[in-house]
């Protein structure tokens, strides 16, 4: 099993920035898609974006194409979501997830493994 934390969550302006983390420690973490989604109240969870364990494929939600970027360092094994240009609907609870067993990266269930989520609010 993986341990997933992640950090960098806060509150913003609109059209300002914020970077994420997720520290992951366990099973080899470079052998894992990793993927973001988020969650706002009374809202399901949704896709943000994802990232092969060669970081050769990566998948973004049309919401963020353009805004966001992920990114992984697997040698300190860490998952990154850059985040610009942010607007007051991308306010959520964000969740790095690992390991989608090889099934789809966009399917919140096709996942593995799961933080505890970091806070992100953008008032507008």
């Amino acid at each position: 099993q993986v341990q997933l934390v992640e950090s960098g969550g806060g509150l913003v302006q609109a059209g300002g920035s914020l970077r994420l983390s997720c520290a992951a420690s366990g099973r080899t973490f470079g052998s894992s898609a990793m993927g973001w989604f988020r969650q706002a109240p009374g809202k399901e969870r949704e896709f943000v974006a994802a990232i092969t364990w060669t970081g050769r494929s990566i998948y973004y939600a049309d919401s963020v194409k353009g805004r966001f970027t992920i990114s992984r360092d697997n040698a300190s094994n860490t998952l990154y979501l850059q985040m610009n240009s942010l607007k007051a609907e991308d306010t959520a609870v964000y969740y790095c997830a690992a390991d989608t067993r090889g099934l789809g990266v966009r399917e919140p269930a096709n996942y593995r493994d799961w933080g505890q989520g970091t806070q992100v609010t953008v008032s507008s």
